[in-house]
């Protein structure tokens, strides 16, 4: 649900940057060693650490499967104990963590999005995991009897070297309410919604017999700028340049994929609400087909049953006959620890929240993708529920084709993001002229990362 839940005042981190900076230390990609500098943990010595996390500030399945596994953690380590906190809301995660360590009181372990990386690596000072765990260490976290995903474990590397661990992510969905579908006279078993275009024309269908927009979707509003990214890609077009120097939302391309979804709000069939707003319309069932996180799987599945109506899953959508490129939304773990009985036990707690018996905690009590993808082939721990849960595979082929939420570098990655939000909308929703709208908007952000 972050994708939804993460429009909150981002101007907080860069305002906050300047001071942190100059207090701050970062670690650069040393070289490695096989073992790091990591020391052993004596099982007698007791010890406190704190967690922050965003998924507790979500009240229901997403705190109550966190809270689970923290509990368990305490449990199977009885010296270390884990004060756990919600990111502060009012701010964002990055600048959560940021205020407290101003304040010299920030969170031992932290979960981070993952558009945050460049700013946790180089101005937040997120412990460089290369240099503390070595080599070794990352090597047998990620790999094991379910071993991560080649594609996932590298989403928090930084510069050559791990900055966090991977944790919980998810692509985006074309969520579908089959119910309303069927009564617009369409089979929702055998209906093609494989581009936009047969999107939008369901979506017409839909809308003629409500009289009301029929399809949503959240990466066009603010907070959700990591599946726009995912839009523009499989529409040719990239957000930034390979370099990471050039911003490149302003491209005829980008202007292209602004313009599909324009049309469809001229149309009449896309609805202009924020995000959030969209999730809960959908919800209640009075949005036919929704393109929002895969993460909100168990929230719509109980929408569905509260409300009768039956909900059903796609792959997002493709720009005519070109590829699509999923992007993730979601976050790593990263460790701000620097005493070492401390870092110690935030290690074990990272590696306890990344196990697979957490991954089949969080993928069947949330939704999120889990990680270790290769749980869910036959004989894996999630295989029958992969079975029993059809929805779930939508999400899972998208793996193999994903490509990385991109960080924009700099201390302003925040205002970049708030930038291209906004031409975006007013492009959509709002009269003004794309092909110029997102020009000028990726100038604005240019100077941003300069």
């Amino acid at each position: 649900m972050k994708n939804s839940l993460r429009g909150v005042a981002l101007v907080a981190v860069a305002a906050l940057g300047l001071a942190l900076s100059a207090c701050s230390t970062m670690t650069g990609p040393a070289a490695a060693s096989a073992n790091g500098t990591l020391q052993t943990l004596p099982a007698d010595q007791k010890v406190e650490i704190t967690f922050e996390s965003y998924n507790l500030a979500n009240a229901g399945i997403w705190s109550d499967t966190i809270m689970g596994l923290v509990d368990g953690f305490m449990a199977a380590h009885p010296n270390i104990t884990v004060k756990t906190q919600p990111s502060d809301s009012s701010t964002g995660t990055a600048a959560s963590v940021q205020q407290q360590l101003l304040a010299g009181s920030a969170p031992d372990v932290a979960q981070l999005t993952f558009n945050e990386l460049d700013f946790a690596a180089t101005t937040l000072g997120a412990q460089n995991l290369t240099s503390l765990v070595g080599e070794q260490g990352l090597a047998e976290e990620f790999g094991g009897q379910y071993p991560y995903h080649e594609r996932a474990k590298v989403l928090a590397d930084w510069a050559g070297a791990t900055y966090g661990l991977p944790y919980v992510f998810s692509t985006p969905v074309l969520w579908v309410n089959e119910t309303m579908l069927q009564q617009a006279g369409i089979d929702p078993k055998t209906v093609d919604l494989s581009t936009w275009d047969a999107v939008a024309k369901v979506a017409a269908q839909v809308t003629q017999t409500t009289g009301a927009p029929s399809l949503s979707v959240t990466c066009t509003v603010a907070g959700g700028s990591w599946c726009m990214q995912g839009l523009f890609r499989s529409d040719g077009a990239a957000p930034l340049s390979d370099d990471r120097s050039t911003i490149e939302f302003g491209s005829p391309q980008a202007v292209d994929t602004v313009r599909t979804f324009r049309s469809m709000y001229d149309e009449g069939i896309l609805a202009n609400q924020a995000g959030t707003a969209m999730y809960e319309a959908f919800a209640q069932g009075r949005t036919a087909i929704h393109v929002n996180t895969s993460a909100l799987q168990g929230a719509f599945m109980k929408g569905a049953a509260g409300n009768g109506w039956t909900l059903g899953a796609r792959t997002l959508p493709a720009f005519g006959s070109q590829p699509v490129v999923p992007t993730n939304s979601g976050s790593f773990l990263a460790m701000f620890a620097k005493d070492p009985a401390k870092q110690a036990a935030a290690w074990e707690l990272m590696k306890w929240m990344t196990s697979p018996d957490a991954y089949a905690q969080i993928s069947t009590g949330i939704g999120y993708l889990p990680l270790r993808s290769s749980m869910t082939a036959p004989g894996g721990p999630l295989h029958d529920w992969v079975q029993a849960n059809p929805l779930v595979e939508p999400n899972l082929a998208q793996l193999d084709s994903l490509q990385p939420w991109v960080s924009y570098p700099g201390d302003s990655y925040a205002q970049v993001d708030q930038v291209l939000a906004t031409a975006i909308e007013n492009s959509i929703y709002y009269g003004a002229d794309p092909a110029v709208a997102m020009p000028e908007a990726a100038g604005r952000a240019q100077e941003l990362i300069k």
